[in-house]
C-alpha cells in the first residue's frame, strides 16, 4: 500500500460545538466525506503531487483516507492560530519528508517557514547534509538547494483568529495520500 499520488489541502471552521468546527474544517479543505486516518512523515518514492482539484475528484464517500493532518483549534476570542504541513523532497527520487506543525500566536509565513524548515531538516539529516542547525531558515534552505540533494520545499498553512464571540475555530492542513 503504496501511496501514487499527493495533494495539499487545507481548511478552517467555526461553529459552537467543537466537532462541528472541525467538521467545517474539513469541509472548507474538500475532504469532509473521509475517513481519516493520520499518518507520520514520509512522503513516498515516486508519489506524484498534483492539484487540489484533481485529488479532492479521486476520494470516494467514506473512503479510508490516509494524510499527514495539522489541526489547531481553540474557543479564545481573537487567539491567532495556525496548522501547517511542510514538504522536502530529494533530487535521487528516494522518499521524502512531511512535517506537521500547530501553533498559536504565528502568521502563515511564520508557520510555513517552520514546518517546511521541519521537513527539510528531516531529509538534511538522512542525507547526510552538513548545515548549522541554529542558523535561520532562508540560509539553511539556501543551503540544502546548493547541495543538489534536496529540489524541492513547500508548505501548506492556514491560520485564522479565534471567533469574536467564543465560537470554536478549528484549523486543518493535510497532506493528503492516494493510493490510486
Amino acid at each position: 500500500m503504496i501511496p501514487k499520488y499527493m495533494f495539499l489541502t487545507k481548511g478552517v471552521g467555526r461553529h459552537k460545538e467543537h466537532l462541528q468546527s472541525f467538521e467545517l474544517a474539513l469541509r472548507d479543505a474538500g475532504i469532509q466525506g473521509c475517513n481519516i486516518v493520520t499518518v507520520s512523515s514520509i512522503f513516498p518514492p515516486d508519489c506524484k503531487i498534483i492539484p487540489k482539484t484533481k485529488g479532492i475528484e479521486m476520494l470516494k464517500p467514506g473512503q479510508i483516507t490516509f494524510c499527514v493532518l495539522a489541526r489547531n483549534d481553540s474557543n479564545e476570542p481573537n487567539r491567532l492560530m495556525a496548522a501547517s504541513i511542510g514538504l522536502a523532497l530529494p533530487a535521487d527520487k528516494t522518499h521524502g519528508y512531511l512535517s506537521e506543525h500547530h501553533s498559536f500566536g504565528e502568521t502563515d509565513e511564520k508557520a510555513g517557514e517552520y514546518a517546511e524548515d521541519l521537513a527539510a531538516t528531516m531529509l538534511a539529516t538522512t542525507l547526510g547534509i552538513a548545515f548549522d542547525p541554529n542558523t535561520n531558515y532562508d540560509k539553511k534552505k539556501e543551503e540544502f538547494l546548493m547541495s543538489g540533494k534536496i529540489v524541492k520545499t513547500t508548505n501548506i498553512t492556514q491560520s485564522a483568529e479565534g471567533d469574536k464571540n467564543g465560537l470554536w475555530t478549528t484549523v486543518i492542513a493535510a497532506a493528503v495520500l492516494i493510493i490510486g
